[in-house]
């Protein structure tokens, strides 16, 4: 008679190896699959001239002296140019409208639900009301619709 004797240090190195071989599947499908060796996300550009790929890069990096310059150039203290400030404040603005549209549609939703809530709540008053008379009513007297209150 077989007896499996599952000790703990037993299930701990199985579990290991099967943490160790999981890593090492992700490290190979990583350095088999050809599109992970660069880290930029391909636009439709990207794909349209796949040879125009060293253009691109130098338009994204640039020179340490031309950086240094720019930097410079755009201190903290530097005023900003009026291209720049219109800018920034359409971008304030839209910002801004879409924030007001956004309150608006939650204003419109909120006091749609609390007039069904309202028409809710009148109609189950209205039931309850006409339940009571129907109930209450002894057939002496016509019922309340037809008997309006005299002045």
């Amino acid at each position: 008679m077989l007896r499996f004797n599952l000790s703990e240090t037993h299930l701990r190195m199985s579990w290991t190896h099967a943490y160790l071989f999981g890593v090492l599947a992700v490290l190979l499908a990583l350095t088999l699959w050809q599109e992970a060796e660069a880290a930029a996300v391909s636009g439709p550009r990207d794909s349209a001239a796949p040879g125009d790929r060293p253009a691109a890069l130098r338009r994204v990096f640039m020179q340490g002296a031309d950086a240094s310059h720019f930097f410079r150039r755009r201190s903290r203290r530097a005023v900003k140019s009026q291209v720049e400030t219109d800018a920034e404040q359409r971008q304030v603005l839209a910002a801004d409208e879409r924030r007001r549209q956004f309150h608006e549609a939650k204003r419109a939703r909120l006091e749609s639900h609390a007039e069904e809530e309202g028409d809710e709540q009148d109609e189950k008053g209205r039931e309850s009301t006409e339940q009571w008379r129907e109930f209450h009513y002894d057939g002496m007297y016509p019922s309340h619709q037809y008997n309006p209150q005299a002045p």
